[in-house]
């Protein structure tokens, strides 16, 4: 068992954790978020491999203090009265609130399995923690320690960020909750009421967009701003040019009308800004800062210029201007005349730039995360996940004027590089997307389908998640390629370059390492009463087991099972998926028309071919989907 998971666990039961022997590695040091106290004095860095909170004085800078917690730390938030903080602990289910000055744990709250982003209404005593794997978001009381609401939002709520009339929270799900087969398939920012404690809204953003990450509101409490991948999921990806697979996304939401109001690119014609991250805004609500975690670059983005320009205020030195490489007039033109127009900006990789409203700066630190910029405004800190070191750059240039580096290092093993390559734009064809673009948390699923051409035109197929696929043999529901040791060589050819050895043997590793996590709907880690009676339906008689056999769930055959659609014959017939984490893997079969388990075996089923599903009742139709779960 590894260093971290044992510690993780040891201070989950308070167990005294022993020093690491001469024998053993050091952890990996992998700073996630980062976050200034309210005076400025501190800097707060979660390192999500090394299990710990770094307390940095930003000042020298220098590591004053790290304190050890329950599992991988994630998002953190500082208390108006500082020094405390709290830090979300994504294996423990809990939230740690930390006195950073003492250096200890002060109580753990108690939210839902498996905790990303969290976010406090100070003066309604609250703290919201997003829990990814539950699909819904912790209310807690920060005077009593207990959970006041469990509010439900749509799909794998990953960040928030609360107005600052403390009167709405708004939390970014990681990616869409539809069937893959809906053209208009995106993630949604869902609406919280901090009075009634319950959901309001869910704000879908343009169609294909996934991977949402950090949501800030700006200092007047008129708007929200999320960062996310844009994916052209609706034509065949046959070439990466000018965006033509993937672009890069800020979306702006009006918090007064609930509704969207734009979406810009943040990648240039001919270089994408892969797998935009962590935001941070000024003071005064004029300035963006964004992290393009997978080009390892920082985006500094004029949001005042913006909002005058989509209000239809265009300057007569920008309405002369061409749109990049096309010899027609800017889309800020468009804009001026008829303002619903703003809508083309999705689809504009120019806009931003002909504008002179964004910078994009390099970094020499690799993977930014989260992002904080210091309270006087001078200083912006980045989490740099790779390198293992919390960047200090100056706002106006984005440049690294000093950097902490988290003590010990550890060097990279080949697992370890893998995970790097794997979430690696710069190896990309113009940088447009990295292998976790569409496999995002740990090699999952971006929740779309895509053409590809590895099978022809026309057979569009949904993303699967990448656990345990080195145990599969085909990889792909058509079967047109053999184990991961054919899939990661073309899939590099295809999306990034030229398969060479010193990328496909760490990338095979890292997808070799990755483990699925326990279901959020076990028991005490065994299976409830009516997922135990779901267990002997899919064992005898739904008839699951025939073609879903073994820890995987897979048969490696081929099945005709009633699916076919337009793009595919009637006898076409599929390879069996495996069933590792299902709760988690939606959307279902292999176009992904299935929003959830029970479309699988209901309007999915018509042909009653999947299994023996069609003889069960609907009572044991529900367990069997527990089971499944």
């Amino acid at each position: 068992m590894p260093r971290i998971i044992r510690t993780a666990c040891a201070l989950a039961l308070g167990l005294v954790i022993s020093a690491p022997t001469p024998a053993e590695d050091p952890p990996y040091r992998s700073p996630f978020d980062v976050a200034f106290s309210p005076d400025g004095k501190l800097l707060a860095a979660s390192d999500r491999t090394a299990a710990r909170v770094a307390i940095i004085d930003p000042s020298g800078p220098k590591l004053l203090r790290e304190v050890p917690l329950a599992g991988q730390p994630t998002g953190l938030v500082w208390a108006p009265e500082a020094p405390r903080l709290f830090v979300a602990e994504y294996d423990a289910g809990t939230v740690a609130e930390v006195d950073a000055a003492e250096g200890k744990v002060l109580r753990r709250l108690a939210v839902g399995l498996r905790p990303m982003g969290v976010a406090l209404a100070p003066r309604r005593g609250l703290l919201l923690a997003a829990n990814t794997v539950t699909d819904d978001v912790s209310v807690v009381d920060l005077a009593t320690g207990k959970e006041r609401a469990r509010v439900k939002v749509p799909r794998e709520p990953f960040f928030l960020a609360v107005a600052p009339d403390e009167a709405v929270a708004v939390a970014g799900n990681l990616v869409p909750a539809t069937g893959a087969d809906d053209p208009t398939s995106s993630a949604a920012l869902s609406f919280i009421d901090l009075e009634k404690l319950e959901r309001t809204a869910d704000v879908r953003l343009p169609p294909g967009s996934t991977s949402v990450r950090e949501v800030v509101v700006s200092p007047d409490g008129k708007w929200a701003y999320a960062a996310h991948t844009l994916g052209r999921f609706n034509v065949p990806a046959t070439q990466l040019e000018r965006g033509w697979v993937n672009t890069n996304a800020m979306s702006i939401l009006d918090l007064a009308a609930k509704k969207h109001h734009s979406t810009v690119l943040l990648d240039h014609p001919f270089e994408g800004a892969a797998d935009p991250w962590g935001l941070a805004l000024s003071k005064d609500g004029s300035t963006l800062w964004i992290s393009l975690r997978g080009v390892h670059q920082i985006a500094r983005v004029d949001v005042a210029g913006l909002l005058k320009l989509l209000a239809g205020e265009l300057p007569e030195t920008l309405a002369s201007k061409e749109a990049y490489g096309t010899g027609t007039q800017n889309v800020w033109v468009e804009i001026k005349k008829a303002p619903e127009r703003r809508s083309l900006l999705a689809d504009d990789l120019s806009a931003l730039h002909v504008a002179g409203l964004i910078e994009r700066t390099q970094l020499e630190a690799r993977s930014p995360r989260g992002l904080d910029l210091s309270p006087d405004g001078k200083l912006l800190a980045i989490a740099a996940y790779f390198s293992g070191s919390v960047v200090l750059a100056d706002p106006k240039t984005c440049k690294a004027a000093s950097s902490v580096r988290l003590e010990p290092q550890r060097e990279p093993d080949i697992v370890r590089r893998g995970e790097a390559l794997f979430h690696d734009a710069s190896i990309c064809f113009q940088h447009w997307m990295s292998c976790s673009t569409c496999h995002p948390d740990e090699g999952r699923t971006d929740g779309l389908r895509w053409d590809l051409m590895s099978d022809g035109l026309g057979t569009p197929q949904r993303t699967r998640s990448l656990l345990w696929s080195h145990r599969i043999n085909p990889t792909t529901t058509r079967g047109v390629r053999g184990g991961i040791e054919e899939s990661v060589p073309k899939g590099i050819e295809f999306f990034l370059r030229k398969p060479e050895p010193q990328l496909v043997e760490p990338l095979m590793a890292y997808l070799k390492s990755l483990q699925p996590e326990p279901s959020p709907f076990l028991v005490g880690g065994k299976l409830s009463e009516r997922a135990a009676r779901g267990k002997a339906l899919f064992d005898g008689k739904a008839d699951c087991v025939r073609c879903h056999e073994g820890e995987v769930g897979a048969d490696n055959k081929a099945h005709k099972v009633g699916t076919g659609s337009p793009f595919y014959k009637p006898d076409d017939t599929f390879y069996t998926p495996k069933l590792v984490e299902l709760y988690r893997t939606a959307p279902f079969l292999h176009d992904g028309r299935a929003a959830t388990l029970m479309d699988v075996f209901t309007t999915c089923n018509k042909e009653k071919l999947h299994g023996a599903v069609h003889e069960i009742s609907k009572e044991e139709l529900e367990d069997l989907v527990e089971y499944l779960k």
